[in-house]
This record gives structure tokens, sequence and C-alpha cells, in this order.
């Protein structure tokens, strides 16, 4: 994750595979041709902040899943629009309005961005139920896909030693319970692990990997047929859109607040 989460933070505010274990009793099994596959290329808009801008002439929106209502999702759907379900689901984020359920001994270090605490992922006694519930709320509110964020702890300084495997394990698990549910859901950056794990996700969505140079890392999503949403925060799109062309990418540059403003390739 390297977004911003400031201005996000504060309109929270304002706006009050497998791991073991059952998918929950809300869950039934979906058939698998029956959730949304997006394909490489395909335009998107990305707006976790601000108030929503749903003007922007483009297939597929990514928003927020909390601040945002069934009515919102729906209207969308008129418009002829998909959308995104954002959620983390491995940071704890201190305003969301199910906080208080996540013990103390679930939560470890900061991860850089006000009011978040990286998870211990291993714990999935205490985060599958928790996930579900957020997962079930995606569906309930119309979602066809989950974003869900803070993915790749395990390369991080957690609090928790946290293994490739306990994330492997954990991503599937998130997978998993997005797909029972009938959503389509996106592997967010964990580069190092997309050969293991794209057969388990629908989609990909990243940030900056121009700037970073990743491009190689997410070809197996685009050679499996499956969408890459891209991001750039800091480079101009000349440095970058004719790569995201070559190799169907669906890119943007942003700005850090993820607010509605965006420049296209």
């Amino acid at each position: 994750m390297r977004r911003a989460r400031a201005v996000a933070v504060l309109l929270a505010l304002v706006l009050t595979g497998c791991a073991g274990g059952s998918g929950g009793a809300d869950a039934e099994p979906s058939p698998s041709g029956d959730r949304w596959r997006p394909r490489p290329g395909v335009a998107w808009q990305w707006q976790l902040s601000g108030r929503l801008d749903t003007a922007v002439d483009v297939p597929v929106y990514d928003i927020d899943g909390f601040d945002h209502s069934a009515q919102t999702v729906a209207r969308l759907h008129r418009d002829g629009r998909k959308v995104i379900c954002y959620l983390s689901t491995g940071a704890w984020e201190d305003f969301r309005p199910d906080a208080d359920g996540f013990p103390e001994s679930v939560l470890g270090r900061g991860n850089g961005w006000e009011g978040e605490r990286w998870l211990d992922i291993r714990r999935t006694d205490v985060l599958e139920p928790l996930m579900a519930e957020r997962l079930g709320m995606c569906r309930d509110k119309g979602f066809d896909a989950v974003e869900p964020d803070n993915m790749d702890g395990y390369r991080d300084r957690t609090g928790f030693p946290l293994t490739a495997a306990d994330q492997l394990r954990y991503n599937r698990l998130i997978a998993r319970l997005a797909h029972e549910r009938g959503m389509a859901v996106g592997l967010k950056n964990d580069l190092d692990q997309i050969p293991d794990l794209v057969g388990d996700f629908d989609f990909a969505v990243n940030e900056q990997r121009a700037q970073y140079d990743e491009c190689e890392e997410l070809t197996p999503f685009v050679e499996a047929d499956k969408a890459v949403f891209h991001a750039e925060y800091e480079l101009p799109t000349d440095r970058f859109c004719a790569d995201s062309r070559r190799l169907k990418l669906s890119s943007l540059l942003k700005r850090y607040e993820l607010d509605a403003w965006r420049r296209t390739c």
C-alpha cells in the first residue's frame, strides 16, 4: 500500500488455498462462471476520497466499501458501470465502524498511515469471521468485486513473524470468501507472490509499477486474460503510458489522496 490515507481518514470520520474454517453463515457458494471477470485494458476510475464523481465515462469504478451505500452502487450500475469495493483486509483502521471488533492481540505495528496497524494474518480464527462480515457488506450493497488492501504485510515490519506461506494462506482465504459471495477479487500489489496467486484472483491492482520498474511481474495476469488496474502518482503519463498500452494495463495518473482527479493514457 503506497497510497495516502489522511484524506480518507478525515472523510470516514465525517461520514460516520485456503485457510481453515467456514465461509460464514451468510455465504452461499456461487458458480465461478457467474462472477465478473475484467479483461486486460478495461478503463477504470479509482476514487477513495472526496465527493464521489459518478460522471466519469468508464466501465469500472473502484470506491470505498464502507463510505458508499447500496444506492450509490445501484446508480453506478444503472449507468452501466461495474463497481469494485475497496477494503483493508491486512490492516486495522481505527476509523471503521467495526474497529472495536478486532482484539488487541491481532494488532501490530503501524503501517505508516494515520490510524492504521498491521494485522496478524496468522490468526484466521479471529480474522476470518471479521473479514467474512466485511465481504458480506460489499455483497449486500451490490458490489461486483473487491479490492482487498494491505495484502503483502509479510514483507514489512508488522510486529509479527509473518512468512510468505502465511501470506499465501491468508490471501487465498480472502479470495475464497469473496468468491463464495459471488464477487470477483483483485490481488493488491504482492508482486513476489503473483505466480502462486494468479489462479486464485480475478484481476490485479498495482501502484507505481513504472516508478519501481515492476512491469514484468504483472504479466502473468495479462497472460491469463485478467485485468491489471494500475496507478502512478509521481511520473507524468509520457513516462509510462507507452509501456502500459503495450502491456495492456489499465493505467491512470492519480493524486495520492485518490480523489476524483485522474489523467489517463
